[in-house]
């Protein structure tokens, strides 16, 4: 006998007849573990076909690289992930390398199940064996196959939620966005912004400053640029009628003489903003209060501190054009956890309270989900955010900016927010002031930066990312939990 096949006899990985039984269920385990850690290498040792190996060897480690460059690249500048998951080509990549990672990586535990032979196990081995491989084998297998929906969810919201428009540079170093929650409810003619704010953001720290405007704010001028300021040289000025939530029906009344995809109505709206804040707003976001609830609840609601009672309306009585009586109250307390509904009614119910009053909880709902979207509420819940953000919001934020603002927002989140509503005392809504519109505005920008400076030269801690602006109107109504 020679000496190579006396070596052969002696290898049990590669020929274990004649080892003992121990062995044999030793050599499996350890043929399993393997395969589960390096999909591929056991194809080697066994002598498997050379291309499957090759290719099974060559999908494991082309991963392991670029697992490994993303960590490493990741870590020098954490920004490239953001624009990897937010570049719909990048995404299909990632795509791909998912599913071809996962779907090599059960190939190859089913196969080496295989070139074990169960059989040569002992009996009391053989079904845990079994057992261990194939969950092993599902385990991987759904895991490729939540991280193929997961990436393909991402990539479907954002081609649909973000437009292919041309990139916007900051004005003196701020991007501006307005905010508008679009009421077009049952018994509604058209799309009414119920809520209208605007949201200045320093470009690099993402100190943000959030702009309340009352929806019945009347007058308001528009720019020389905008088509609406031709129909209204001296402002929206015809009465009760024109509040500056009417605009977005007037100017679609005039959408031959707008531009470009995005509604002539928005357009108007976010002109008649500028008019009231003295700012260059280069974006909007609008939300669908109908389907505001749908992100709430694919979320997994919200949690506020509440120090008003707040009535959740019935429908209007014809005869008396009031609502009727409300059976359902939002009652106050601390903590509170509302799912979509009451978060929605919490933010918009009018009865037995002032626009004034709802503007603060409106922004308390606002800021409690940007506060508690945290990445653990991403991860469980990522697919359904994703399927209800495009039916809830629309914007105009090209899709190569995308990651610039999420990563403004991200930084924005554990920052202070500075509050500066256009209401009473200081503006009048029937008859407001836009000098002093402005100039409030001014002097919350500068504030803001103020902070900034502060903050980065180390001379002063920055505030809890739950605490509000130190008005006694609001912190009298609601805050967001610590």
């Amino acid at each position: 006998m020679s000496q190579r096949r006396q070596l052969q006899y002696a290898d049990p990985i590669r020929n274990p007849k004649r080892s003992p039984q121990y062995v044999r269920d030793r050599r499996g385990w350890w043929l399993l573990l393997c395969s589960a850690l390096m999909p591929g290498s056991v194809q080697s040792v066994l002598g498997a076909p050379r291309k499957f190996t090759r290719a099974a060897l060559g999908i494991t480690l082309g991963t392991w690289v670029l697992v490994l460059a993303a960590v490493i690249i990741a870590l020098i500048k954490r920004s490239f992930l953001l624009t990897v998951g937010t570049d719909p080509f990048l995404l299909i990549v990632v795509l791909l390398v998912v599913l071809a990672a996962g779907i090599n990586w059960v190939v190859c535990l089913l196969d080496t199940m295989r070139r074990v032979k169960v059989v040569s196990l002992s009996k009391k081995t053989r079904p845990k064996f079994l057992a261990v491989g194939l969950a092993a084998a599902l385990i991987v297998g759904l895991g490729t196959a939540w991280g193929g929906v997961t990436v393909n969810a991402q990539r479907s919201l954002m081609s649909q939620l973000f437009a292919s428009g041309k990139l916007k540079k900051p004005v003196e170093g701020r991007y501006n966005v307005a905010l508008l929650g679009s009421d077009a409810g049952k018994g509604r003619e058209g799309i009414r912004p119920d809520s209208l704010t605007v949201v200045s953001m320093d470009a690099k720290t993402g100190k943000s400053v959030v702009i309340g405007i009352p929806r019945n704010t009347q007058n308001v001028p528009f720019p020389k640029s905008s088509p609406m300021h031709k129909h209204f040289p001296q402002g929206y000025n015809c009465g009760n009628e024109c509040l500056i939530n009417a605009v977005y029906q007037e100017a679609e009344k005039h959408a031959d003489e707008y531009e470009g995809d995005v509604p002539a109505g928005v357009q108007g709206t976010v002109e008649a903003l500028e008019g009231v804040t003295g700012l260059d707003i280069q974006f909007y976001a609008m939300i669908d209060l109908k389907g505001f609830e749908q992100l709430i609840d694919a979320m997994g609601g919200i949690r506020l501190n509440s120090e008003v009672r707040v009535p959740i309306s019935r429908p209007i009585n014809p005869a008396t054009g009031k609502h009727y009586p409300p059976k359902e109250w939002i009652e106050p307390g601390q903590n509170i956890k509302m799912d979509g509904r009451t978060a929605l009614w919490y933010g918009r119910s009018r009865e037995f309270s002032s626009d004034y009053e709802r503007m603060v909880r409106q922004r308390c709902v606002q800021e409690a989900m940007l506060r508690q979207m945290d990445p653990a509420t991403l991860m469980t819940r990522f697919t359904k955010l994703a399927a209800a953000a495009p039916d809830v919001i629309s914007t105009d934020v090209p899709q190569r900016q995308a990651d610039d603002f999420i990563n403004l927002g991200m930084k924005a989140k554990s920052q202070k927010m500075l509050s500066v509503e256009l209401t009473p005392p200081q503006v009048t809504p029937s008859h407001p002031d836009f000098t002093v519109t402005k100039k409030l505005v001014q002097e919350g920008i500068e504030k803001s930066k103020q902070e900034d400076k502060q903050a980065s030269a180390g001379l002063f801690a920055p505030a809890p990312a739950h605490a509000a602006e130190k008005k006694p109107k609001a912190s009298s109504i609601c805050s967001v939990p610590k």
